[in-house]
């Protein structure tokens, strides 16, 4: 088992050994669980209103599965924020980054092995919210590719809040203000989508930035090159700069 993963099941652990990650899966799936029930009600109703004979207009994957996933995906911008305080800037507070800065560890090693760990946790997340609508296949017929698309947008998107998150970890001592300042950046995004499309200031630029741009393609059943590209780049962007802020602040004692 190489140093990495090592780090990351440690990592991953030390989640669960906290009430921290237990508390924040039982809220969300609790929360997703009645959305996902208000979508089912949401899906009936529209379909006792169609008119006898006539197709409707959309199925149970675009009202129900699809905005599962963008749902959880809301739900995770205030998430994730809560869980990469701790990385870095928890570490820092409590004096034990200086213990994993001292030990025969590279930096990137260090950096890479609590990315796994979130990854890991984000696994997690990404099972559990895929379990409801694939309970939909007893009573009905849904589109098997696209859930297997937004299940896909939902791991990198929150892959990029992750990678992110453990940036802005690594800026500060306090974790509440690591916390803030990873939502204020991914709400940002939001933000830049919002100004991107909007009729007075519409911008291509600030649309490819914006993270939510690239979910609602895979959450539509479309893989993009450039999607997945921008996922990978946005994850790698932030690692790198978290590898250079860690070794920058021990160069500088």
């Amino acid at each position: 088992m190489n140093k990495i993963t090592l780090i990351g099941l440690t990592e991953f652990k030390r989640l669960f050994n906290s009430p921290l990650a237990w508390s924040l899966l039982a809220i969300l799936q609790f929360i997703l669980a009645m959305m996902f029930l208000l979508l089912i009600d949401e899906f009936i109703a529209a379909t006792q209103t169609e008119n006898v004979g006539q197709e409707i207009a959309f199925g149970v994957t675009d009202i129900v599965v699809s905005r599962l996933y963008l749902w959880a995906g809301v739900m995770m911008l205030l998430v994730l924020p809560i869980l990469t305080m701790r990385s870095f800037a928890q570490e820092r507070l409590d004096k034990s980054l200086l213990l994993l800065t001292s030990s025969p560890l590279s930096f990137t090693q260090l950096v890479l092995g609590k990315y796994l760990a979130l990854l890991l946790f984000i696994l997690v997340v990404v099972a559990m919210v895929s379990l409801m609508p694939l309970s939909l296949f007893l009573g009905t017929t849904l589109d098997f590719g696209r859930v297997l698309s937004s299940a896909l947008g939902l791991f990198l998107t929150l892959s990029s809040f992750a990678a992110a998150g453990l940036y802005i970890s690594s800026l500060t001592a306090q974790p509440i203000i690591a916390a803030i300042s990873t939502f204020g950046f991914l709400l940002l995004l939001v933000v830049l989508y919002l100004s991107g499309t909007s009729n007075t200031s519409n911008s291509e630029l600030f649309i490819y930035l914006a993270h939510i741009s690239h979910f609602f393609s895979f959450t539509d059943g479309l893989i993009h090159s450039h999607d997945l590209a921008y996922y990978v780049l946005f994850s790698l962007l932030f690692l790198i700069l978290t590898v250079r802020r860690l070794d920058n602040q021990r160069l500088q004692g």
